[in-house]
C-alpha cells in the first residue's frame, strides 16, 4: 500500500477536523527522568506492602509533587505528555512503555514492554490495557498511511494467549481495507517466540470538517 497525500483527501486536513494539531515538544532530560521514576512509582504503588509508616511517608512525597506541579497545569497539547516521540511510549504514562521499529504505509510495528502495574492476575496483563494498546497502534497506522485524521468506530479484541510482562513483545498494525472515509485495520501481538497473544481488527473514520 502507497501512502496517498492527505490533503489530497481533505481539503482541511490541516485543521484536522475539529482536533488540535499537536507538534513535539523538547521538555529536556528531566522529564525522561521523571517518566521512568513515575512508571517504577506505579508499579510499586500496587506491588509494594510496607508499613504503615512508610505509607504515610510516600503520601507525604506523592503530595508534595503534586503541590509541585500544579500550578504548572495545562491545556491539552501543552505540556509534554504524549509528544515525545524519542522517549518510551512518546512521553505518555498513559500507555506502557514503547518504541516504534517501522513506520510505513505498509504498517507500523513496535517493540512493548507491560510491567506490574498492567497486571491483572497472576502475572498476567490485564485484558482491558490491551484495547488501549491496539487503539494507539491504530491511530499510528492512520499516519502511516498518510490518511487524515480519523476516529476509532469499532474496536474487536480477541485473545490467543495469556500477555506476560517483562517481556519485551512486538506489536503490528497495517490498513487492511479503505474506503472514503472509512479504512478497517488489523493489528497483532506477539511474544519474541512468534506466539500471537492478541489480534484486533477495527474500524477507523476520518472527521469531517469541525468534529472533535
Amino acid at each position: 500500500m502507497t501512502a496517498e497525500d492527505p490533503r489530497a483527501l481533505d481539503p482541511d486536513y490541516d485543521s484536522h477536523g475539529g482536533f488540535p494539531n499537536f507538534t513535539p515538544a523538547e521538555p529536556g532530560a528531566g522529564f525522561g527522568r521523571f517518566l521512568t521514576a513515575m512508571r517504577r512509582a506505579q508499579d510499586l504503588a500496587v506491588s509494594a506492602d510496607p508499613d504503615a509508616a512508610t505509607w504515610d511517608r510516600a503520601a507525604d512525597l506523592a503530595e508534595d509533587l503534586v503541590t509541585l506541579l500544579e500550578p504548572f497545569e495545562a491545556g491539552e497539547g501543552v505540556g509534554p505528555a504524549n509528544r515525545v516521540p524519542s522517549l518510551p511510549g512518546a512521553g505518555s504514562l498513559l500507555m506502557p512503555p514503547y518504541r516504534v521499529t517501522t513506520f510505513e504505509p505498509a504498517g507500523v510495528e513496535l517493540e512493548v514492554q507491560f510491567s506490574r502495574f498492567s497486571v491483572g492476575g497472576n502475572r498476567a496483563v490485564h485484558g482491558g490495557v490491551l484495547p488501549l494498546l491496539f487503539d494507539s497502534v491504530f491511530g499510528m497506522v492512520i499516519h502511516a498511511a498518510g490518511r487524515p485524521i480519523s476516529r476509532t468506530a469499532f474496536l474487536h479484541v480477541e485473545y490467543r494467549k495469556v500477555t506476560p510482562i517483562d517481556t519485551v513483545l512486538t506489536a503490528r498494525g497495517w490498513v487492511r481495507e479503505a474506503q472514503g472515509r472509512k479504512a478497517f485495520v488489523n493489528a497483532e501481538l506477539r511474544d519474541p517466540d512468534g506466539n500471537l497473544l492478541a489480534e484486533a481488527n477495527g474500524l477507523m473514520i476520518r472527521l469531517l470538517p469541525g468534529q472533535p
